[in-house]
């Protein structure tokens, strides 16, 4: 427990960083002069840099631990941030974002293998996701509007550097209190996979379908928000919108007692909610804004805990490293693609209903019965 709780925070510190970016990043990148359809590409480059990091990730956290890799992604990032404090011109900002989104691309399943280990019971285990997701949506719906204060009184370079210099300041933090491998590999399932030395996973890959989904509608999201009432949109009114996600967020992953559910039937309700709000968005502009974020932030909620809780389930608790890593790599993908088809296709249909019928599709597919066998009970319990 004292290793979950010198994790929850030096990450809380790492997510408010992270999250403080995403009202800054497309007003400066119009500020370099950068057009709409440059602005999707240097998002999605950011998710497409994460494939080979993913791919590197997997084998080696099961490896060789996580730490180091927690310690090297938070160091390397707020490096780069202090760089990108002096960009100059727009093809500067976006080879500055495809590096960040490399050696960032260890951070998320570094944390997650590391505290899914520290249990082997699934009940506790879906208690550790839910605080990772605690944390990280805390972090979230403070850090969006404190990213836009921070740009109005010290201006972007200024916000870069602060936030640089936070992300090294996590990364020694880091390197001071989470454990050396050697303290857990012993008892780690995920270091040696019970001697399976195969790439191979235990269910189908389909089931990563969700997570492309859901980040691919996420970044379709991230472009559309700034971009609405033609650009002109404050970069404070953004980060308040961005933090009503996170709130609705943080109601349902405080409500520990869903851990008691079924984590398939947590991720369908959530998709379906995600879906419902996406086509809220696209089709009933005389809804208030705010509150249908609110709500699709409560679909967030309850989706990643659930969603990490059924690959740590299906895995058996073995090659942790590698079931994140790969759903680090669908949702890098989906982020990729959720941009660019917003940039391309946001002249001629909503962005939003494209999330929407994806989700939807992805929906449709969970009732298959290789996807849908194992969701419903728990690996071990007999119906």
């Amino acid at each position: 427990m004292k290793t979950a709780v010198w994790l929850y925070m030096f990450l809380f510190l790492a997510f408010f960083d992270l999250h403080a970016q995403y009202p800054v990043l497309t007003p400066f990148a119009i500020s370099l002069g950068a057009a709409p359809a440059f602005i999707g590409w240097m998002m999605g480059i950011y998710a497409l840099t994460h494939l080979p990091g993913n791919l590197l990730a997997g084998g080696l956290i099961d490896k060789h631990g996580s730490r180091r890799y927690i310690i090297f992604s938070l160091t390397a990032a707020g490096i780069i941030l202090l760089m990108q404090a002096h960009v100059q011109m727009p093809w500067q900002l976006l080879i500055l974002r495809s590096i960040s989104g490399f050696v960032l691309a260890f951070l998320s399943p570094a944390c997650l293998a590391l505290l899914a280990s520290l249990s082997k019971d699934p009940v506790t285990q879906g208690k550790y996701m839910s605080g990772h997701g605690v944390i990280h949506t805390l972090a979230s719906v403070l850090s969006p509007a404190a990213g836009a204060f921070i740009v109005a009184k010290t201006g972007f370079s200024g916000t870069f550097q602060s936030l640089g210099w936070l992300l090294i300041f996590t990364g020694i933090m880091a390197f001071l209190t989470v454990p050396k491998p050697s303290a857990h590999s012993a008892k780690n399932p995920s270091s040696a996979a019970q001697g399976d030395t195969s790439g191979k996973l235990p269910f189908s890959l389909r089931l990563y379908l969700i997570p492309f989904a859901i980040a691919c509608s996420q970044g379709i999201l991230f472009f559309e928000l700034p971009l609405r009432a033609g650009g002109q949109a404050s970069i404070m009114s953004t980060g308040l919108l961005f933090s009503a996600v996170s709130l609705g967020a943080l109601v349902t992953l405080s409500m520990l007692f869903l851990n008691r559910f079924a984590p398939g039937k947590r991720v369908a309700v959530a998709v379906l909610g995600l879906a419902l709000c996406f086509y809220a968005l696209a089709a009933a502009g005389s809804l208030p804004l705010v509150g249908v974020l609110f709500v699709l932030g409560l679909a967030k909620g309850l989706l990643f805990p659930a969603l990490s809780s059924l690959f740590i389930e299906l895995s058996g608790g073995g090659k942790l490293g590698r079931v994140f890593s790969y759903q680090s790599i669908a949702m890098s993908i989906g982020s990729f693609v959720g941009p660019i088809a917003a940039g391309q296709l946001r002249g001629s249909i909503s962005p939003y209903f494209v999330a929407f019928v994806l989700l939807m599709i992805v929906l449709l597919l969970l009732p298959q019965r290789k996807a849908a066998s194992p969701l419903e009970l728990p690996a071990g319990v007999n119906p």
